[in-house]
């Protein structure tokens, strides 16, 4: 008989995602802080480890090959769900791969940001090329068994978004930590290179990334506390059954605009304070200092308003306040208000959304996941967040790809442009994912 989890085991679980999201963070927001950092007087804060020009006339270097890591997760993803659901262990089925995914994605976190060669040479690229490729498989590795472990340790409602709750804290705690990257640099660069100094503050976050992914591989019960199937399937047909979910399959693309969204921001924060607002770069960690912990005091109104109005109306909602936060941001430096004031009424308007967007998505994906299981008799929940997660990092890489074109117009004092149009991209994207996320229909 398998038992609901108690408190106790469903934070041992969530701390394994403060764990993930640390890890990720870099990669997933701040290649083109390192790779093309902030102008300003004419300097940057690191040399030019790979071209900083234009290719086609609009793509970057860094956005290609950020973009090109996500050619490899479109097969790796949906082939490691599909063995993970297919895996028998009696150290637990999830538990094998988030064994084998840690250690390379907590120390590819860091790789990433150490170029072999001090100049702009074609070798950079290539390591870096390769290193990209090697970290998205790492994250696949742990973080799509992770994400079925979520309806599977929720197998009862209530249970489900407390789960949610409780992971979308400790997602928002792994980007606090990881925006702390800017006065880590700041901190070390008193006595070294701004480079190594940045990277000395990536390692020593890599090292807290891995022992929180620990958490769940060493101290959390799966055979005792998660429903699970042993999934008899084919890969191709277990990619079938969850793509004919037409609600799954509407709610997925809607959130690849949020995640497109919200990885400007993530990325943009450091451009917002240090060119549009003229502050110093370690004013960006206040964001990430700042804004969680604020939407934190959200968690408890978005339970309250998923029970009395239902998770499509505040999703809705989230998508709509998102945009109007990114509207504010083509006006930062532009209002008359003091820097840090206008910091504030970004990081107070991005406070909701971030909440709603943490706590609903991975509810809604668990509501899908155990209708289909009972429906069908037989779970695909691993294949059903491969392709969530697929989704997110589709978004996140295509936003990436898009930002450092997007510098090329401007990413200085003196010509703010590129760095403006940032906003208005992100706002976009917020729009569509709203018209689009009417198609889904509530899983009651």
């Amino acid at each position: 008989m398998i038992e609901r989890p108690p408190l106790s085991t469903k934070i041992i679980f969530a701390v394994g995602q403060l764990g993930w999201s640390l890890a990720s963070f870099g990669v997933l927001n701040l290649i083109p802080y390192f790779f093309m950092p902030p102008e300003e007087a004419g300097k940057t804060d690191f040399p030019d480890f790979i071209y900083q020009g234009a290719i086609l006339g609009i793509l970057t270097v860094a956005g290609l090959v950020n973009f090109g890591g996500r050619f490899f997760d479109a097969i790796s993803d949906p082939i490691i769900a599909n063995w993970s659901d297919k895996t028998t262990s009696t150290f637990g089925k999830r538990k094998k791969l988030l064994a084998i995914g840690a250690l390379p994605f907590a120390l590819l976190s860091v790789l990433v940001f150490v170029p072999i060669s001090p100049d702009d040479t074609m070798l950079n690229t290539i390591w870096l090329m390769v290193l990209i490729v090697l970290f998205y498989l790492s994250f696949s590795l742990y973080v799509v068994p992770y994400n079925a472990l979520i309806g599977e340790l929720g197998h009862d409602p209530k249970d489900r978004m407390l789960i949610s709750t409780l992971i979308s804290v400790t997602w928002a705690l792994g980007f606090v930590l990881g925006g702390m990257i800017y006065a880590l640099q700041g901190y070390f660069e008193n006595s070294m290179p701004s480079a190594q100094a940045f990277q000395y503050g990536q390692g020593i976050l890599s090292v807290i990334a891995f022992v929180c992914m620990l958490f769940p591989i060493l101290f959390l019960n799966e055979n005792k506390y998660c429903k699970q199937t042993t999934s008899s399937v084919s890969f191709g047909e277990s990619m079938e059954i969850v793509w004919k979910n037409r609600n799954f399959r509407f709610f997925v693309i809607a959130d690849l605009t949020y995640w497109v969204a919200v990885t400007i921001i993530q990325a943009g924060v450091i451009y917002y304070v240090t060119i549009l607002l003229g502050m110093d770069k370690s004013n960006a960690s206040l964001f990430a200092a700042i804004a969680f912990p604020l939407s934190f005091a959200c968690y408890i109104p978005v339970n309250i308003l998923v029970a009395k109005y239902g998770k499509k109306r505040i999703v809705s909602f989230g998508f709509i306040l998102f945009a109007l936060t990114f509207l504010v941001s083509l006006f930062l430096g532009k209002m008359p208000l003091p820097g840090m004031w206008q910091l504030g009424l970004l990081i107070v308007l991005s406070a909701m959304p971030l909440a709603i967007f943490g706590i609903i998505p991975n509810a809604i994906i668990a509501d899908v996941i155990n209708k289909q299981a009972e429906e069908e008799g037989e779970s695909q929940a691993g294949m059903f967040f491969a392709f969530r997660t697929f989704m997110m990092k589709l978004g996140a890489s295509f936003a990436l790809l898009v930002f450092p074109s997007m510098l090329l117009l401007g990413r200085s004092a003196e010509n703010d442009l590129g760095v403006r149009m940032t906003g208005l991209f992100a706002l976009v994207f917020c729009l569509i994912g709203f018209v689009l996320f009417q198609r889904y229909k509530e899983v009651v």
